[in-house]
């Protein structure tokens, strides 16, 4: 996976961070390496600056676990190409913020593991991407 958050998040931060993903997408080619997933942070504009943030599982929450939203049940893995063809990455991006306590959700439904919510460290009502 390779993600374009070089100046906007400290290397320090990325490196050995745990992250939320969105994965099996269709590759694209991003320096000239090859990535099927990208790496979801919120992001806002503020006095001329953007502030990102890494989208962040809770502690406990084991790696590779997928996400779950209450009353959205979907299929348990989707072909890239179906991805792509169906636009689904492109239906869900526009509904995915976080909350007032910096909870990410979709349609104000929190991204949710089984040790609670994925959420970013202080950006609220901000735009995940």
């Amino acid at each position: 996976m390779v993600s374009g958050l070089a100046g906007l998040v400290p290397l320090e931060q990325l490196q050995g961070a745990r992250v939320v993903v969105v994965c099996n997408l269709k590759p694209a080619t991003m320096k000239g390496v090859e990535s099927r997933a990208m790496v979801l942070c919120a992001s806002e504009e503020k006095d001329g600056t953007r502030l990102v943030q890494l989208v962040t599982p809770p502690a406990g929450a084991p790696p590779g676990e997928r996400v779950a939203f209450a009353g959205h049940e979907g299929p348990a893995e989707t072909n890239p190409n179906a991805v792509k063809k169906k636009k689904l990455w492109e239906a869900v991006a526009p509904e995915l913020r976080t909350d007032a306590a910096g909870v990410a959700t979709y349609r104000g439904i929190p991204f949710q593991t089984s040790h609670g919510a994925c959420r970013v460290t202080s950006l609220a009502h901000a735009q995940i991407k």
